[in-house]
């Protein structure tokens, strides 16, 4: 980001740091340590790679173990002992050996269901749920399990000594402890693939995708409420606004906590210009500086966060949007599955019943002495409501089981919804009842379609 002077500035094209023409400041690229965490989790290689650490470290120190048992038993001069327990190692090698050649297999059916699933539901969907698997623990860690259990046990492999039968006098490491543990892993890995089987069929059925997607919707709706509403009361003139400079992208998150107190120790009042899932390019005015001078570049690293898409961490009506999508394509002619508009309807309409009693629309964050120092844009009732229902009411006209859940769904969110909040309720309703009569010629069929229905069609 960068400052531009004045109230309608949006930056030139000069450096990236210090001083960059009049007015004119350029900030480095921020990363919140929240939408770190967020990054590493819509990652794939993360846990792996530190499975794989793990797995040689781990190794090391029970390598180190098991030379410490050796070179006891040999003090003891407990060469028996010693004996039996080199039988059973060379026992167990036979054991490690298939292991390290079965487990690269195992692997691959692992990457290979996921691949189907993810193909299945992308298409079936909407591109956008492949988010959840990659996101999803029980895929993670079962891949991060084989992979260690498989190099584990390679490092184990290079511990054996040569021979059938290592002299008990002149041995160095017998891998009792390293051949345990790669069993103990082997097992591991066997309950794991269960869970992750069950999770993956799971995950390609659309009522727990559908699940999932609102419950990550519900957890931004409870972060999104922890500012106030704006009053609107005035702010001071804007002296400066900051600007985006670095790569395009959509705005995923803004570490609220950082900014507030970034504008108490200036005494200023920050207003973050775009939207939550707005897509910025660098020029976009970013933040905007009402009362006094903006805060120094320093300050404002790691507040604001842009990615090559939308998340649900900061931004609800990305799950609305998902929610619809799959709707929509549910309702296209190619797909034509009405039965699954609804249970993305049921899942929209519970979102809605929720979002109906919290303060939405601008709202601001205090500092601890309770002063205003950021107001963010957050979606309105209104434009969630329209989110929500505008796409799916255009597209389901002609299917009666859509339209008889739609009017239920809006009949109920209207028994919930304060008197200010009725308005666009109201207005979907007529617009639905009105597309419905255009629609359909039939007046028996008119009033099927138009009859309220939590089941759509029973």
């Amino acid at each position: 980001m960068s400052g531009s002077s004045g109230t309608g500035g949006t930056g030139g094209t000069g450096g990236t740091g210090g001083i960059s023409g009049t007015g004119r400041r350029a900030l480095r690229h921020p990363h919140a340590l929240a939408s770190l965490r967020e990054g590493l989790r819509d990652t794939f290689w993360f846990a792996p790679t530190v499975g794989l650490l793990c797995a040689f470290v781990l190794w090391w120190g029970l390598a180190e173990a098991d030379a410490r048992i050796v070179a006891h038993l040999q003090r003891e001069r407990a060469y028996e002992e010693l004996g039996d327990l080199i039988a059973v190692v060379v026992d167990a090698r036979t054991i490690v050996t298939t292991i390290s050649s079965a487990m690269m297999t195992f692997i691959g059916v692992v990457f290979s269901i996921s691949l189907v699933a993810v193909q299945m539901a992308s298409g079936q969907l909407t591109p956008r749920v492949v988010r959840i698997f990659v996101r999803s623990r029980i895929s993670k860690l079962t891949l991060t399990v084989f992979l260690a259990t498989f190099a584990f046990s390679l490092l184990v492999l290079s511990s054996y000594e040569g021979g059938a039968a290592p002299d008990p006098r002149r041995v160095t490491s017998v891998p009792l402890l390293q051949s345990v543990l790669t069993l103990g892993m082997v097992g591991l890995s066997l309950l794991l693939f269960i869970a992750y089987v069950s999770s993956t069929l799971r995950l390609m059925q659309v009522g727990p995708v559908l699940d999932h997607i609102a419950r990550e919707s519900f957890r931004a709706l409870g972060r999104q409420s922890g500012g106030e509403p704006f009053d609107g009361a005035p702010l001071a003139a804007e002296a400066v606004r900051l600007v985006h400079r670095e790569r395009a992208g959509v705005l995923r998150s803004v570490n609220v906590a950082r900014l507030v107190r970034a504008a108490r120790r200036q005494g200023v009042v920050l207003r973050l210009v775009p939207r939550i899932g707005d897509f910025v390019v660098p020029g976009t005015p970013v933040l905007a500086v009402h009362g006094g001078a903006a805060p120094p570049p320093y300050a404002l690293r790691y507040t604001v966060a842009v990615g090559v898409e939308r998340t649900t961490h900061q931004d609800p009506a990305f799950g609305l949007r998902q929610l619809s999508d799959i709707a929509l394509r549910a309702l296209s002619a190619s797909v034509n599955d009405p039965t699954t508009a609804v249970q993305c309807l049921d899942r929209i309409v519970q979102f809605l019943s929720v979002a109906v009693y919290l303060p939405l629309g601008p709202v601001h964050h205090r500092d601890g002495r309770g002063a205003v120092r950021l107001v963010q844009e957050v979606p309105g009732w209104t434009e969630l409501v329209d989110l929500a229902f505008e796409e799916i009411r255009g597209c389901a006209a002609g299917s009666p089981q859509v339209t008889r859940r739609l009017l239920a769904g809006i009949d109920d969110l209207l028994l919930l919804a304060a008197e200010e909040r009725r308005k666009p309720l109201l207005r979907h309703r007529a617009l639905l009842v009105e597309a419905v009569e255009r629609t359909v010629p039939e007046a028996a069929g008119r009033a099927f379609a138009l009859h309220p229905d939590r089941q759509g069609i029973g």
